[in-house]
């Protein structure tokens, strides 16, 4: 298989709509209620927290599969740099998914832990113990996801020791990455003013 090939396919199964999928099944367009983010904390909010489970699992699978199944079909390159492309291609089809016209996806965080529990497992589940442990502390969502993704390439490069593989330097992208995504969440954390998160389903 040619690279590009795994390029396009890794977009487009991280294009899958989950968030939107499980909300449209419920009858509930997700875009307009909540944060309106098609993400997996929306969809706790808005439809459970089971749901939310569910639509957490399937966007990690969008980002750990391509990575995971993809490099193993390439014919030429170094398959450690491919398997990197192939989960950014992932990230970006779930944050500007063609299955929605490229608007409204989620902000890749968990298909950016999918991709890097493919890559390097043991970084990311050191990442997700300091997820768990600010999201149980503060319960802000938002500033987990911010403490994991800066804890990533710090676990990464105890890891590996090379500032120069593939694996540290997507990590570092996207710690820049998430830090975009969430700039509005950020200046909700300054200003006191970001929601917590609750198991509770938010009733009418």
């Amino acid at each position: 298989m040619h690279p590009l090939l795994g390029v396009v396919i890794a977009y487009l199964a991280g294009s899958i709509p989950s968030a939107h999928i499980a909300g449209r099944l419920r009858g509930i367009d997700l875009r307009k209620e909540g944060s309106g983010n098609l993400g997996a904390t929306n969809v706790s909010r808005v439809l459970g927290w089971e749901t939310g489970v569910v639509v957490l699992l399937a966007d990690m699978l969008k980002g750990a599969l391509p990575v995971a199944l993809l490099p193993q079909a390439v014919v030429t390159g170094r398959p450690d740099i491919w398997a990197v492309a192939f989960g950014v291609a992932a990230i970006l089809g779930h944050v500007r998914p063609i299955f929605l016209l490229g608007r409204g996806g989620g902000k890749g965080v968990a298909t950016a832990a999918g991709v890097f529990l493919a890559l390097a497992w043991l970084p990311f589940f050191i990442s997700q113990i300091v997820f768990f442990s600010v999201a149980f502390m503060t319960r802000y969502i938002s500033l987990a996801s911010l403490s994991a993704a800066v804890m990533l390439p710090i676990a990464i490069l105890l890891w590996t020791g090379n500032t120069a593989s593939p694996v540290f330097i997507a990590s570092v992208l996207i710690v820049l990455f998430v830090f975009w995504n969430h700039r509005a969440n950020i200046g909700r954390l300054r200003r006191g003013e970001e929601s917590k998160f609750s198991f509770k389903r938010k009733t009418a």
